[in-house]
């Protein structure tokens, strides 16, 4: 199942209604509460739409909150959208802190890694998202390299929540539609 999170809407039913801005840690830890509980009520893995649009201001004690911790105590797929270059920044910051790595939706619909993978990663998630799905075969054949290195490479990204297992193939979840997740 896929749900879009408004994070300006949960900002305003959980700290105030006047407000557009993720800053301090106390805004942020109500927020990820709420986008918790949120997705704490949907059955099974879920893919959640973070939705930045109408966000302002993020600061890093924010991004760390919202971001960071939603990404570690969260068992799901995460799409984060309407990011500017000022919450990227935020982001990435605290995504090298803890390892980590989402997908993001930009403005164009085209969908990119942001935070902490490595060259090779990043060509194989690439290469699935152009392909739109991709077995190890597949990739072995697009990256020049070996069925076993190919396949590490699909399930460091799959533990990673990059991309998603259906059996032998990997989709890439910024290109899911409702009837696969």
């Amino acid at each position: 199942m896929i749900h879009h999170i408004d994070l300006s809407s949960v900002l305003r039913r959980s700290v105030c209604e006047l407000y557009s801005n993720l800053v301090t840690r106390p805004t942020g830890v109500a927020v990820r509460s709420e986008i918790e509980q949120l997705v704490a009520d949907r059955p099974g893995r879920t893919l959640t739409i973070i939705d930045f649009t109408h966000v302002g201001l993020l600061d890093y004690s924010c991004a760390d909150e919202v971001v960071a911790k939603l990404l570690l105590k969260v068992d799901g797929y995460f799409v984060f959208r309407g990011l500017h270059e000022a919450h990227i920044d935020a982001i990435e910051a605290t995504l090298a802190r803890y390892d980590l790595a989402l997908v993001v939706e930009q403005h164009d619909g085209s969908a990119r890694l942001v935070g902490t993978v490595d060259a090779a990663q990043r060509d194989a998630w690439a290469t699935v998202h152009r392909l739109g799905q991709g077995d190890a075969v597949t990739l072995a054949a697009s990256l020049g390299t070996g069925a076993d290195d190919a396949k590490r490479l699909l399930d460091t990204l799959s533990s990673r929540r990059l991309l998603v297992q259906v059996g032998l193939v990997y989709l890439p979840i910024g290109s899911l539609r409702p009837s696969v997740a």
